[in-house]
């Protein structure tokens, strides 16, 4: 069975590796490098008990007082195109604890085995750098801790294990926090790795196992006979197949149009910034949750991770936005001295949904196309449970129960019907 996929980044390369492993021939394309964008600049974080959808209760009311602020978390453009308001009515209508819960469920039951796969890889050979050293959340403002206490139900029901630390107690967890903080909650269980090792490392296997990965490809055609899709193209390339999976990331609506399913999923820009040396030695990574910035602790260096734009699609990097992530710790980490110069911060364009859920699954209206997306700021935490689950689909092994809250049918209401041959539309199409 010959598979092509469309799209390098780690959701792409994962599930060409599950694919590859279990015999298939597999393709995968891209249209630059692989493992570049979010995949390579993300925070490395495998977190269950973060996995959250992004709606969530009290987020209205919080987005509405942040878009004040130049420097704020999150930034949304003011856009009266449909799609987008659209996108963020839907979002907000999802904003309340019912629809927060059942996504929260939904995402652990999808990542509940991402660290036995990722021991899985290690075993079979890939090399990438990981580190189990646990998850501190801190807080500055005890309502806010309060808040995060009040669900860790869902937690504990699968196995996280939180512990609650008041005040100055969050220092039993990382001693570099400063005093007087209203506490945190630390979660033992938690890992973070280098994502971009880990790309390497399934990159290099992929080719032990025969799998080709072809860069500089975009996809802007789609063959079609009826609802079975026969090949895709890149100019005058053809790439024909048996089946094919879209995980184009923040590009992969656009790509899943070509197949005649434009999907909802749209781009939310986050920043990360390495500091070489560390300016401070963390035991394990921090959530400042207050001020929404992740810090990564790896060998020589701290990266330090934050922000979410609703705005164009492009990499293009604020530096306003990066002088408020590097004040960030300040609040938060004792003796920290915010550095005079900007290193150079990258940008990474998160794949969202309006539900904040991942979509994975057949294209409706196809016989043999598949997509996962839309995994937001998740992709290293779900990606490997989705890959494996989405393989099992892909090569006729029967459909995980744990797929069923993703399918891409809850977004598409009549299938657009498309000619044999689908033409590039007016904007281009970019992985």
């Amino acid at each position: 069975m010959r598979i092509v996929i469309v799209g390098a980044g780690v959701l792409g390369l994962t599930l060409a590796y599950d694919l590859a492993r279990q015999g298939a021939e597999v393709e995968v394309l891209d249209a630059r490098e692989s493992g570049l964008g979010a995949s390579a600049v993300n925070a490395g974080w495998v977190v269950p008990s973060e996995a959250a959808p992004v709606p969530g209760p009290g987020l209205i009311l919080k987005s509405l007082k942040w878009m004040a602020r130049k420097d704020s978390p999150l930034y949304i453009r003011p856009s009266v195109e449909p799609s987008h308001v659209r996108f963020m009515l839907s979002m907000w209508r999802r904003c309340n604890a019912r629809d927060f819960r059942s996504g929260f469920q939904a995402h652990l039951a999808l990542c509940e085995s991402t660290n036995d796969i990722l021991d899985d890889y290690a075993r079979d050979g890939i090399a990438f750098d990981s580190y189990a050293q646990g998850l501190l959340m801190a807080f500055q403002a005890r309502e806010n801790l309060h808040h995060h206490v009040h669900d860790l139900d869902v937690q504990r029901s699968y196995g996280l294990d939180p512990e609650v630390l008041q005040g100055d107690a969050i220092q039993q967890a990382e001693p570099a926090m400063r005093s007087g903080l209203a506490g945190g909650i630390f979660f033992p269980h938690e890992r973070h790795l280098d994502s971009a090792s880990l790309t390497a490392g399934l990159r290099e296997r992929l080719r032990e196992l025969g799998a080709t990965i072809t860069e500089h490809a975009p996809v802007d055609r789609v063959e079609r006979i009826g609802d079975t899709v026969v090949a895709v193209r890149s100019g005058d390339r053809r790439f024909a197949g048996d089946a094919f999976a879209v995980a184009a990331g923040a590009w992969t609506g656009r790509v899943t149009g070509l197949f005649g399913v434009p999907l909802p999923i749209r781009p939310g820009k986050g920043y990360s910034i390495d500091l070489v040396p560390a300016p401070v030695h963390l035991r394990t990574m921090v959530n400042l949750s207050d001020a929404k910035i992740a810090m990564t602790p790896y060998a020589g260096r701290l990266r330090l991770s934050g922000t979410m734009e609703f705005a164009g699609l492009d990499e293009d990097v604020n530096g306003t936005r990066v002088a408020a992530i590097l004040r960030g710790p300040a609040g938060y980490v004792d003796g920290w001295v915010t550095p005079q110069s900007a290193p150079q911060a990258k940008a990474g364009m998160r794949p969202m949904t309006p539900d904040g859920m991942p979509i994975i699954g057949r294209l409706p209206g196809t016989a043999n196309a598949y997509v996962s997306g839309g995994h937001g700021m998740l992709g290293i935490t779900l990606g490997p449970g989705t890959s494996r689950a989405l393989a099992e689909v892909i090569l006729g092994r029967g459909y995980p129960p744990r797929l069923l809250p993703f399918s891409p049918g809850r977004f598409v209401r009549k299938v657009r019907p498309t000619p044999a041959l689908t033409p590039v539309p007016a904007t281009g199409a970019r992985l």
